[in-house]
């Protein structure tokens, strides 16, 4: 028992230290050695393209075009702080109230627990710009996400058109200590 509640507080002791979440995949966990530094709510769209199927050109599927979402500082989507979508390079980048700027590329990516949401992500900061908060962002995390998955089949009817499929998701940005 007491060595249970020993583990327990290591683990808790871990978490908070080093910021990781237990809810959150080891696949897609930041490195040691980072801190939080915003913790960002989105809710918008990814928008996708039905096109010809690369693979068997007699079909179509849905391909991801970009995202477009609101920023928050809360979960109930109240206090708008930004927004994100996809910067000239075509890397998702979020900009804030703040004047700070981040892209970045994906490193890693995790199944949603909900199978009907976009995978859960790490990216490495690529470029960022202005004096906010977000420019000495490292890594980001996309976890908690909920819808945006593209539909599941794509036909000769639709190609060419776009969908935009709704979503929500947090963004942890991370700094080196």
């Amino acid at each position: 028992m007491i060595r249970s509640i020993f583990s327990f507080i290591l683990v808790f002791q871990a978490w908070v230290v080093f910021g990781q979440d237990s809810s959150i995949p080891a696949s897609i966990q930041v490195p040691m050695g980072v801190r939080l530094i915003s913790h960002i709510y989105a809710r918008g769209v990814q928008v996708y393209v039905c096109t010809k199927d690369p693979n068997d050109s007699s079909h179509c599927i849905w391909t991801f075009k970009e995202p477009r979402a609101n920023l928050y500082a809360d979960s109930s989507h109240y206090q708008l702080v930004g927004q994100h979508y996809l910067d000239a390079g075509k890397n998702p980048a979020w900009e804030t109230t703040d004047g700070s700027k981040v892209s970045g590329i994906k490193l890693q990516q995790a199944s949603s627990p909900d199978g009907l949401a976009i995978p859960w992500l790490l990216l490495k900061t690529t470029a960022t710009s202005g004096n906010g908060t977000l420019t000495q962002a490292v890594f980001i995390q996309r976890i908690r996400t909920k819808g945006g998955k593209a539909p599941v089949i794509g036909d000769r009817q639709n190609k060419g058109q776009s969908v935009e499929v709704a979503y929500t998701a947090e963004y942890l940005f991370y700094s080196e200590k």
